[in-house]
């Protein structure tokens, strides 16, 4: 299909709450197929609408299991906590070491509009918390400290400078 570009840090697009899919059609199967094709290019495990510029409640997945698509996710039952270094293909270069709860509950829909329900823990279920966070217009460093947000910026700011060179 193709590869959309990723939307960046300082994009407004990525801080905005995306909409609930009300329509399953041909455009969100090809939009879904453009998504995976995208984050297996980027590398990447992950990818939701609002990185490829979609307001709408949507993700792609491949935690090394084939790809998946979730539609309108829920996330419940947070249990635990799990230290991991986190990526962002929207903060390109840049990880942190970020606490989430270790297993969470996804209800959700898939492309033929069926229900899905999916107990997940550690990486999978990380890997649903960040997406649904970038739904919900929340961006990785969000999560930080106030004082790894700072030296955060700072890194962007200075990444930002040498990317205008």
């Amino acid at each position: 299909m193709a590869i959309r570009p990723i939307r960046v840090f300082g994009d407004p697009v990525l801080k905005q709450r995306a909409d609930e899919i009300l329509n399953w059609d041909d455009n969100l199967k090809l939009l879904a197929q453009d998504m995976l094709d995208t984050m297996y290019d980027a590398p990447g495990v992950g990818l939701a609408g609002p990185q490829v510029g979609v307001q709408k409640r949507i993700f792609v997945y491949d935690i090394g299991q084939g790809p998946n698509v979730v539609i309108n996710p829920v996330l419940s039952q947070f249990e635990g906590e799990w230290d991991y270094d986190e990526g962002c293909l929207s903060v390109p270069g840049l990880y942190w070491e970020i606490q989430r709860p270790k297993r969470v509950h996804l209800e959700a829909y898939n492309l033929e509009q069926e229900k899905i329900s999916i107990d997940a823990d550690e990486l999978l279920a990380r890997v649903f918390q960040h997406e649904t966070d970038h739904l919900d217009g929340i961006l990785l460093i969000d999560r930080l400290d106030p004082k790894r947000r700072k030296q955060a910026m700072k890194s962007l700011r200075e990444q930002s400078l040498q990317d205008n060179v």
